[in-house]
């Protein structure tokens, strides 16, 4: 029988989630700035270890130091192996995500691009490009994020990482109206382009809303 002072758990809502995703950002972002910031530093792994207050890896082994950082800071993001969904998996219930329609179609969508690129020349230095491919990609891998949890155990955390796609998928949708007034983009293609956009889009919006949906019936009193 259990504790009858014991609280229960509480499940975190979409909002919860967000402000954990940014905490999330900012500390890999700031690793990151670090580590190419102080990479050919001699005292790389102590001023890294020092900036980002982690006082008990000071004297590690430089050997493993790396890998130690990165235990640490999936500890202070409160994730771990099973429970980051942007981490690797070799579970193969992991890749469910990938039947999904909407991850399909965002998956299809970066291939598309790349075939595209590759047809009009060489656009890796050209921001617009360069910003239509990355968001893009940014917003498949959201979706697969957000795809993964099959038993939508935290429902809260998929809407969260459908939003972030939402983003990206808006972000890359200004970059090809942009894209378009600076290089020459034939009707077809543009249109075609802007389809796949567009049905993403309103892909992750009936998504959220359904998610949504489904959290007031769980949780709602």
């Amino acid at each position: 029988m259990g504790n009858p002072d014991e609280q229960p758990e509480r499940v975190w809502d979409e909002y919860q989630w967000e402000r954990f995703l940014q905490q999330q950002d900012r500390k890999t972002e700031q690793y990151m700035d670090l580590l190419e910031k102080y990479m050919d530093h001699p005292d790389r792994d102590q001023i890294i270890a020092r900036e980002m207050g982690w006082s008990h890896l000071l004297d590690g082994a430089e050997n493993d130091w790396l890998e130690e950082a990165d235990a640490q800071l999936a500890s202070e993001l409160g994730l771990d192996a099973e429970d980051n969904p942007d981490a690797e998996s070799e579970d193969p219930a992991m890749g469910d995500f990938e039947m999904h329609p909407l991850y399909k179609a965002s998956f299809a969508l970066t291939v598309w691009i790349d075939q595209l690129f590759d047809e009009l020349g060489d656009l890796q230095n050209h921001p617009s490009a360069v910003k239509l491919a990355t968001q893009s990609a940014i917003a498949s891998a959201k979706l697969a994020a957000a795809l993964s949890d099959d038993d939508i155990d935290e429902i809260g955390m998929t809407i969260a990482y459908l939003k972030r796609a939402l983003k990206a998928i808006t972000n890359a949708m200004e970059a090809a109206v942009q894209l378009r007034s600076e290089i020459t983009l034939s009707r077809d293609r543009f249109a075609s382009l802007n389809n796949r956009l567009f049905e993403i889009r309103d892909g992750v919006i009936t998504l959220m809303g359904e998610y949504r949906t489904e959290w007031r019936r769980r949780y709602s009193a």
